[in-house]
């Protein structure tokens, strides 16, 4: 049986609830269809967590990761609360260090387990290790899972060896940047985390910056797993200056564009600023996409969730850190650069060289079917806001010759939340987390990242019935009439 084509048969009703996104048992998305799932899903009503057949990465384990941690809880004692499965021994490691660090008194260890590192830990540890698993990124991924329980067939080093030298080959081209200032890492979280630890041995003890509203875990990656992290919503230059004297910050830490307000900072100012003070700055180009925007003359470090529209498929977990050629602190960071306690595994390297081919087609091919579909929602006398990266003058600064915008924009309605509620169940497209995906994937985002903070993340100006939406590949005037007719109802 083929697997369903979501770009004319999307997962959009109630029926559909908890269909892997794609139809892989490596997807990085699931449908929550209708708003009633959304909610399930966070309140983690048992009715709707049994009906998922994927997760988001990160956020919980993909069945067949669940698989082993299952397996080597079977082998142990009731000691043990929950198994992590890690790629190797220096993650699992880091891990437990983490859970010893918040929980001196609780029970850890960590076993081999199907090859892969298990960190068990107890009662006590399981929160900490949960916490460690979705902010750093550094876990098993499913490939790597499928290995371990014969699934699927481990690859040759030779292969992957190959598919990492031309990935590393592709993303130099991209950025225009030598290939030994690449790094490929299992996911952008993880890329953030390596950046956070060649960071602190140029600033140790420091806390770092973040400008502008953040994704949930480029904020939390710092805060719970580092030093610290503050966060500035909106600054004038003078106020940033002023920040950057009080706080003393690592780095600044900033989203090209934001997600999901799609804003992005003024970046030159904002290194200007940071450099002037010895203060590198760290950017994530993940929305933005490098065949879009050039960071690289202003940001010291860049990282990117290469899952999104550098893969395109959603079904592969990666991300990528690069050293800017012109940052003051480049040797430094160079020097340690190729030390990484996980790194992208054969199997998926293999996979992502494979869906990363056609990346400049597609990535053009989705920055015109966004825009396109921006203009008509503008129109359309249901929509009260329109967000998107064509409105920020500090985009169009960074922008490329011929770039666009990217795929993602967001939007609230007229009538607020009872409207969105209407709009979202009625709308024929797959609806659950992630983006940059071939087919059009949506939800309400603030819902999915900020569950437990809505009133916080209202008072930051990002209301709870926004809807984001990641363009796809479908015929443009089919994908129209979805919307037009959602918006109707």
């Amino acid at each position: 049986m083929s697997p369903r084509d979501l770009l004319i048969d999307p997962c959009w009703s109630s029926t559909d609830l908890g269909q892997a996104l794609p139809d892989s048992p490596h997807a990085v998305s699931v449908a929550l269809p209708l708003w009633e799932d959304v909610i399930a899903y966070e309140e983690k009503d048992p009715k709707c967590l049994n009906s998922l057949q994927a997760i988001y990465p990160r956020f919980g384990m993909n069945p067949l990761i669940a698989e082993v941690a299952s397996l080597a809880l079977s082998n142990e004692s009731n000691i043990y609360s929950t198994a992590w499965p890690y790629p190797t021994t220096a993650a699992a490691e880091a891990a437990q260090q983490h859970c010893k660090r918040l929980e001196p008194l609780s029970k850890t260890k960590v076993s081999k387990v199907l090859g892969l590192d298990c960190l068990y830990a107890d009662v006590k540890a399981t929160d900490p290790a949960k916490a460690f698993w979705q902010h750093t990124g550094i876990g098993a991924s499913s490939r790597q899972a499928a290995i371990a329980l014969n699934k699927e067939p481990k690859p040759s080093k030779r292969a992957g060896q190959q598919a990492k030298a031309t990935l590393k080959g592709r993303l130099a081209d991209i950025y225009q940047c030598d290939q030994k200032a690449i790094q490929l890492h299992p996911s952008g979280m993880a890329a953030l985390n390596r950046a956070l630890q060649l960071i602190r041995e140029i600033h140790p003890g420091r806390a770092t910056l973040q400008l502008g509203f953040p994704y949930v875990d480029v904020l939390k990656l710092p805060e719970v797993i580092f030093e610290g992290s503050r966060l500035l919503l909106k600054a004038t230059p003078n106020e940033l200056a002023d920040a950057l004297d009080r706080i003393q910050p690592s780095a600044v830490i900033v989203e090209l564009p934001s997600n999901p307000m799609l804003e992005c900072v003024d970046l030159p100012t904002v290194a200007k600023l940071a450099h002037a003070r010895g203060i590198p700055v760290i950017a994530d180009d993940t929305i933005g996409t490098a065949l879009n925007i050039d960071v690289l003359p202003y940001a010291d470090l860049v990282f990117s969730s290469l899952t999104k529209s550098f893969a395109g498929r959603g079904d592969i977990l990666a991300g990528c850190l690069v050293i800017s050629p012109f940052s003051t602190w480049r040797q430094v960071l160079q020097n340690t650069f190729n030390s990484t306690i996980a790194p992208l595994s054969d199997a998926d390297s293999i996979a992502l060289e494979e869906a990363s081919r056609d990346v400049k087609e597609r990535v053009s091919q989705l920055n015109n079917a966004c825009l396109e579909l921006v203009k008509r929602l503008a129109k359309h006398p249901s929509v009260s806001r329109v967000m998107h990266p064509n409105q920020c003058a500090n985009f169009h600064s960074l922008m490329r010759p011929n770039a666009g915008y990217g795929c993602l924009v967001s939007l609230e309605l007229k009538g607020g939340l009872p409207q969105a509620k209407k709009f979202y169940n009625a709308l024929e497209v797959c609806k659950g987390p992630s983006l940059g995906t071939n087919f059009t994937l949506v939800c309400p985002y603030v819902l999915l990242a900020h569950y437990n903070e809505l009133k916080w993340a209202e008072s930051c100006g990002v209301p709870s019935h926004l809807i984001r939406i990641s363009v796809g590949l479908e015929d443009s005037q089919k994908l129209w009439k979805r919307f037009k007719f959602a918006l109707e109802t």
